[in-house]
């Protein structure tokens, strides 16, 4: 009771500075708490928003019990010339009714707080797609129009002349020229190329998307990439303990990134199963990005993060990556056959930094046109 009180204390803002600081200390260092305070946050948000729905029920039952049914029906189902002389009597009535009952419902959505839950729960999973030519130049842009242009004009070796409007992180899939990425990442692009850890720009083609579970697949079309040495992780196909060691490496900047953290709760975004919470920092150029686990082995994908909980970010779940890929139609791939993965690992008895020099290869900057 006194680890609930303080939890409830602490969201309601009502601990003082030193009080706060020791709790989030503590919730730093203890994931069963940190587990505790995310579980507790969900369960209050709904309650709050079962409470909301209930209200809205019986201000709707309200206006219901006040109109007579049968009175309207009597009215706008007579058949034949009954119906014209109905409807020219009372067609400004009707319209009236229509929008005072219009009104209300939105009125009555409004007062419950509807757009403003729905909104809120939009924001606070902040997809971590980065907008790439914002950041070269805020001020004077190219559109769009210009920039697939100059691409279309390009050799597919050669560098695009226009900076990418979007960027993410990709992956490895196979050694070649299979890499997987967020389907967020690459929607509604006109081109996308991939970008290795030693600068060189290679053309690549979706080939897949599972936009369930914000999965796209590609593949590399540019002649000049050369297939690679096996890839040194593999693909963890059960489940992963909370409190694990995990870490990903990612773009979301134009050198790559490490970041280290640990599994909070084994749902992600809303409760949602297909995902792992990770307590790790990530940011926009993260998504598609691998979260592996200290043997080396891919646990996930990064796709997200949440804005109201400090710390808190979202990946797919391997399984789930592992069920997309099972259900690619042979016709989407190159000479018909299946995407086979990597079932050896050679990243178990590595240290960090050893690991990540060896993985480096295999990540990828997505780069969308």
């Amino acid at each position: 009771m006194d680890i609930t009180d303080s939890i409830e204390r602490y969201l309601n803002g009502e601990m003082d500075e030193r009080e706060r600081a020791e709790f989030e200390q503590r919730r730093a260092t203890d994931p069963v708490l940190d587990q505790k305070v995310v579980a507790h946050d969900s369960f209050v948000s709904e309650l709050q928003a079962f409470g909301r729905r209930k209200h809205l029920i019986t201000e709707m039952n309200m206006i219901h019990e006040q109109l007579d049914v049968n009175e309207i029906r009597s009215e706008v189902l007579p058949l034949g010339t009954h119906v014209r002389i109905l409807w020219r009597k009372y067609r400004m009535n009707a319209a009236v009714a229509a929008s005072v009952a219009i009104l209300a419902v939105f009125l009555t959505l409004f007062s419950t707080g509807f757009f403003a839950r729905t909104n809120a729960l939009a924001s606070d999973n902040i997809a971590l797609r980065r907008e790439m030519s914002r950041e070269i130049n805020s001020k004077v842009q190219r559109s769009k129009n210009e920039i697939m242009r100059n691409i279309k004009a390009s050799a597919p070796t050669k560098t695009p002349a226009d900076p990418a409007i979007f960027g993410g992180t990709g992956f490895a899939l196979t050694n070649d020229g299979y890499v997987v990425t967020n389907y967020h990442v690459v929607k509604d692009a006109d081109s996308v190329y991939i970008q290795s850890n030693d600068g060189n720009l290679f053309k690549a083609e979706t080939v897949y998307s599972y936009p369930s579970y914000d999965v796209a697949v590609l593949k590399v079309s540019d002649p000049s990439f050369k297939s690679s040495r096996p890839l040194p992780y593999s693909f963890r196909r059960g489940g992963t303990d909370l409190g694990e060691d995990v870490f990903t490496y990612g773009y979301p900047k134009d050198d790559p990134v490490y970041s280290r953290g640990y599994l909070s709760s084994k749902s992600g975004f809303s409760g949602d199963t297909t995902e792992y919470q990770v307590d790790i920092s990530v940011n926009p150029g993260n998504s598609g990005g691998p979260l592996l686990d200290s043997k080396g082995n891919v646990i996930g994908v990064i796709k997200g993060k949440s804005s109201r909980t400090d710390g808190a970010s979202y990946a797919i779940k391997s399984k789930y990556l592992l069920e997309a890929l099972d259900a690619i139609p042979k016709e989407s791939m190159a000479g018909n056959h299946k995407i086979v993965l990597s079932g050896k690992n050679s990243l178990g008895n590595m240290s960090r930094k050893d690991q990540i020099k060896k993985i480096q290869d295999y990540i990828y900057m997505v780069k969308v046109y």
